[in-house]
């Protein structure tokens, strides 16, 4: 491995760490919503740094989880679900990184700002549906007022997701005002 490609993975670990930590302050209601802080760090390094390294940090973090202890454990598959496969699609909000950078130095602002939106919406609707069938699958008969597994874990998952979209989104969007070249690397 390159020095280079070494210290864009080195980022993604720092960045992981620094989801992880922010993971730890309760936003939550309960044990089925909460407002996923973690995904402000992990958001902006994947589009900083693209889709692969993007994946790399999201599977970082979400084996962060596990090493911490914070990760609830019902059977291995729905381990493997809702912290290997879901923390690690995050990683697709970097899928359209260059073209947000692209713009970025072109200074059209108002387009990155839309890019970094639909791909913080992209990024956490491919983890949120790994939440969702976690939900349905796993967590169904834990479901509150009657409801059957599928509208639980939707609108509990929903809830959730749309709540870290919003956060998340703001972040971004500050950052991209107040310092854009911070989503440029300096390779």
């Amino acid at each position: 491995m390159q020095n280079g490609q070494l210290r864009i993975y080195l980022e993604g670990t720092l960045f992981a760490a620094i989801a992880i930590i922010l993971s730890l302050i309760p936003l939550g209601i309960g044990s089925s919503y909460s407002i996923s802080l973690g995904t402000i760090p992990l958001a902006f390094y994947a589009v900083r740094r693209g889709l692969v390294p993007g994946i790399f940090a999201g599977f970082i973090w979400g084996i962060l989880h596990f090493l911490l202890g914070t990760a609830v454990v019902l059977t291995f598959w729905q381990a493997t679900i809702e912290y290997v496969i879901a923390f690690t699609v995050l990683g697709f909000t970097g899928y359209n990184s260059s073209k947000i950078q692209k713009l970025i130095k072109e200074n059209h602002m108002d387009k990155a700002g839309r890019a970094i939106v639909l791909a913080t919406i992209v990024g956490s609707l491919f983890r949120y549906f790994w939440h969702f069938v976690a939900g349905v699958i796993f967590w169904g008969e834990y479901a509150v007022w009657g409801l059957d597994p599928v509208t639980f874990s939707l609108l509990f998952n929903g809830a959730s997701m749309i709540s870290t979209i919003v956060v998340t989104v703001i972040v971004l969007l500050i950052l991209l005002k107040r310092a854009p070249r911070m989503f440029i690397p300096q390779r």
